[in-house]
């Protein structure tokens, strides 16, 4: 072999080592980045049963609605029982339009309604940090809907009627930040989901978005994070609500508990602070600036 030859081989291996270098650096960066979009997405909250001490991310929480009790399932890297032989693509498909990958729709109780907000680059991050999660062989518990509501067929008239697959369109007269706000609250955080009463159907009532449920299906009363129309939290400021979605209590140093308690544990609470600015941007909790000349 000539120099030549030894020198355009080496070169070549350099080249491929250096390439897949970059390529696992770039795997790790988007598996961090999917960790903190999977934190801000909440799924620990309803994909593991903690209740029933179930294992991480392995699904079976049970979730009450007036149309029967829907199981989550299994997102782990298990192939048989997970998501671990999805193709990112297929992972987008459900996330975004509510279709699995053998072509049946999902229920509405997964809230894919909101994740079609979602950004294309945090969804394929977010696969990317399912894929590492430890496989579960954990079936999921069949739903407990009775007819004509278990009927998926049914599902796309009900998108027809309810579903806005419409990606997020940032506001330009708004802010960066207000608009980052925005994307969360509507998109992965998917706050509007909760915070919104629902029509017969269980179509999100659009014309009053986050005015709050005086009666979920679990029997709580969500509150109205509105700043229109007098409740508790129109009189919170930028920074109790910023305290409250980190630690969990409120002004007035009550706690949140049912599962506002779990969103501040597994969500709000591992939020960046960026992000929780973002948030109580958005609802319309500005950050007052200090007048001039005035001193801390």
């Amino acid at each position: 072999m000539s120099k030549h030859s030894y020198a355009s081989g080496f070169l070549a291996l350099a080249l491929m080592s250096s390439s897949s270098a970059i390529a696992n650096n770039n795997d790790e960066d988007a598996i961090k980045r999917g960790k903190y979009v999977m934190d801000i997405g909440g799924c620990v909250s309803c994909h593991t049963d903690k209740k029933n001490k179930g294992q991480h991310l392995a699904g079976g929480v049970a979730l009450p609605t007036p149309f029967g009790t829907f199981y989550t399932p299994n997102i782990t890297s298990d192939e048989k029982y997970g998501i671990g032989a999805w193709t990112t693509e297929q992972f987008i498909e459900a996330m975004t339009q509510g279709v699995a990958p053998d072509g049946s729709h999902y229920f509405p109780a997964f809230p894919y309604t909101s994740y079609a907000k979602m950004k294309r680059q945090d969804l394929i991050d977010l696969k990317a940090y399912l894929n590492t999660v430890e496989a579960v062989a954990e079936p999921t518990p069949n739903h407990d809907v009775p007819f004509p509501f278990n009927i998926r067929e049914g599902m796309i008239v009900w998108k027809e009627l309810f579903f806005d697959d419409s990606p997020f369109s940032p506001d330009p007269s708004k802010s960066t930040m207000w608009n980052r706000g925005a994307y969360l609250v509507n998109g992965p955080s998917h706050c509007v989901e909760c915070h919104t009463s629902r029509n017969f159907l269980g179509g999100l009532d659009r014309d009053n978005l986050l005015a709050g449920e005086p009666k979920s299906p679990e029997g709580e009363k969500i509150p109205s994070l509105l700043i229109s129309d007098g409740s508790e939290f129109s009189n919170w400021s930028h920074a109790d609500t910023i305290f409250s979605l980190q630690m969990g209590m409120t002004p007035k140093g009550d706690f949140l508990g049912g599962s506002m308690g779990k969103v501040v544990t597994n969500t709000t609470g591992k939020m960046t602070e960026e992000d929780l600015q973002a948030i109580a941007t958005y609802l319309g909790k500005p950050i007052k600036k200090k007048s001039a000349g005035k001193r801390d």
